[in-house]
């Protein structure tokens, strides 16, 4: 998912274009947690009860992240067996037309409240922003003895 904002080694070179890549990594990473859905949405989209979406999604408790099951509803990705189940819509939907049966599918993602994390990230995002700009101002002026030398416009004694 992430392979359109890898570069190449010889591109990676200077502070800029690894701030830039970083930014992009960032913006990718809080669009991605925005588009998924939780247990609620997916209860509310199928039409059914918590406690069947529990039933219908593909868990195990020995293992953390089961292989793909076409037959069931597959959540994305966890690295904690606390975290919350988090499905991404297309699978929703694949899991409503192709297992339910249902028709006419919608799958509407609705922002949700920012959290604290989300809040976390902006506030990188934003760091990382003035950082790049501090960079390319840097990268335009003088640099090094020549901007002292031209400073010093006083005779030598």
């Amino acid at each position: 998912m992430y392979d359109e904002f890898n570069t190449s080694p010889s591109s990676q070179s200077s502070t800029a274009s690894k701030s830039l890549e970083i930014n992009k990594d960032i913006q990718s990473v809080m669009a991605h947690s925005e588009t998924l859905v939780g247990i609620d949405e997916v209860q509310k989209s199928l039409n059914r009860s918590r406690a069947s979406v529990y039933r219908y999604t593909n868990t195990d408790p020995r293992n953390l992240n089961p292989s793909f099951n076409p037959r069931k509803l597959n959540p994305e990705y966890r690295s904690d067996q606390k975290d919350q189940l988090l499905f991404h819509p297309n699978e929703v939907a694949r899991f409503a037309k192709d297992i339910l049966r249902i028709k006419e599918v919608t799958v509407e993602v609705l922002n949700s409240p920012s959290s604290a994390t989300q809040e976390t990230l902006g506030l990188i995002l934003e760091e990382l922003r003035a950082i790049r700009s501090h960079l390319e101002g840097i990268k335009d002026s003088p640099s090094g003895l020549s901007v002292h030398r031209v400073r010093q416009s006083r005779p030598a004694a």
